[in-house]
């Protein structure tokens, strides 16, 4: 069993910056950063290779947010810059089968 735990979110006005962090229980592999707004399906949003070489962006999200990892620390990064209102979601963090509770990003003026 793993446990994933997101902090990191909060009321931002637009053009803000966010950092979410997600600490795992144990060893991280591939791990992705997904979305879900109100009425809405989730998505993909970020996705970072177990060597930290390879991500994926989401279309909507290239160019304002980045994912790390700090392998020491067990824990995943989603550093999210110029954000948008329709950037407000719940965010989760994933890995496998495994996803955290989620942490709420609000964008709003």
């Amino acid at each position: 069993q793993v446990l994933l735990v997101e902090s990191g979110g909060g009321l931002v006005q637009p053009g803000g910056s966010l950092r979410l962090s997600c600490e795992a229980s144990g060893y991280i592999f591939t791990m992705a950063w997904f979305r879900q707004a109100p009425g809405k399906e989730r998505e993909f949003v970020a996705g970072l290779s177990r060597s930290g070489m390879t991500t994926a962006y989401a279309d909507s999200v290239k160019g304002r947010f980045t994912i790390s990892r700090d392998n020491a620390k067990n824990t995943v990064y989603l550093q999210m810059n110029s954000l948008k209102p329709e950037d407000t979601a719940i965010y989760y963090c994933q890995m496998s089968k495994y996803w955290g509770q989620g942490t709420q990003v609000t964008v709003s003026s």
